[in-house]
């Protein structure tokens, strides 16, 4: 997402494809990506980038916006913009088949029901493998599950924000999580202070979690990480990324980048071992440690189904 939009300026694409093919090289092989991202480039960029080696590597889209004059207007599950959309990505993304396909938020007017069967249509006509939510509630989840099996759900999952509920039901449905965000957009790896200032354009701005005093409190949570990291000779971000892959085998964190030595130090994290006492100390201060600022405006958090 940062690459083509919400964190600044879209960054140049020569360079974004080098780092897409360098990624794969590193042994990356799940890429995630959305319509409104841009909208739209960032499908174009990842299919271009990554239809050399398509065969390597998973490709997540997400469907479920409406659009006017090149930007978002509220949502959009209707079947039949479903199926247009995909048919859209698959164009974008240089592909015959979406591998995993997610509705990207609940359209409370249109019955979840009928979103996993136009899904479901989809998947038996070949051109998705596996379907997928995002920000959506456990009720919801469940329901459309029994018409069409969701493999994925892709939630904001971190350090700083978690919802243990979340993982227990998804645990119960044999369902997966792809956690964006797990390095607090940034904040978690000890980059970000107070004083920071955002490009123009970056959607962190607006948020409540990042106002400058609720950077200030919540550094705490970076402390923490800090020290545990010169422990472990760890970056803040490798414990934070170490720590969400040791919850559950089933879940996939998506850290994004538009650089090379942050893409290593995220991969970092795979061969990082944290111990019992290392584990028992993060868990045991961070739930001591109450967050500054809500992750997202009220507006934004009610376009969720969470």
């Amino acid at each position: 997402m940062g690459m083509s939009s919400s964190y600044g300026r879209a960054k140049d694409v020569p360079e974004m494809t080098a780092l897409l093919r360098a990624a794969v090289e590193l042994g990356v092989d799940f890429f995630d990506t959305a319509e409104v991202y841009g909208p739209w480039i960032n499908e174009e960029l990842v299919g271009a980038a990554l239809a050399p080696v398509r065969d390597k590597v998973v490709i997540a889209t997400k469907f479920g916006f409406k659009f006017e004059n090149g930007k978002s207007v509220g949502v959009d599950s209707r079947p039949e913009n479903i199926k247009a959309v995909a048919e859209a990505s698959l164009k974008r993304l240089k592909t015959d088949v979406i591998d995993l396909f997610y509705q990207h938020r609940v359209d409370p007017s249109v019955p979840i029901e009928d979103v996993a069967g136009a899904v479901r249509d989809l998947i038996q006509a070949g051109k998705v493998k596996y379907f997928g939510m995002s920000e959506a509630g456990l009720d919801t989840i469940g329901r459309a599950h029994e018409v069409q099996p969701v493999a994925a759900l892709q939630n904001e999952y971190s350090l700083w924000t978690q919802r243990p509920q979340v993982l227990d039901g998804l645990e119960a449905l044999g369902i997966g999580l792809v956690a964006f965000s797990p390095l607090g957009r940034g904040f978690l790896t000890g980059k970000i202070d107070e004083t920071t200032v955002f490009e123009d354009g970056d959607m962190r701005t607006g948020l409540p979690r990042f106002a400058p005093e609720a950077r200030k409190a919540n550094q705490v949570l970076v402390d923490l990480l800090t020290r545990i990291g010169t422990r472990k000779n760890a970056t803040p971000a490798q414990i934070a990324l170490a720590w969400l892959l040791d919850k559950r085998l089933w879940i996939v964190p998506i850290p994004g980048t538009t650089k090379l030595p942050r893409l290593e130090e995220n991969l970092g994290a795979a061969e990082l071992v944290l111990g019992p006492q290392d584990l028992i100390e993060l868990e045991t201060a961070a739930a001591n440690i109450g967050v500054v600022g809500a992750r997202y405006t009220e507006q934004m958090e009610k376009a969720t189904g969470l």
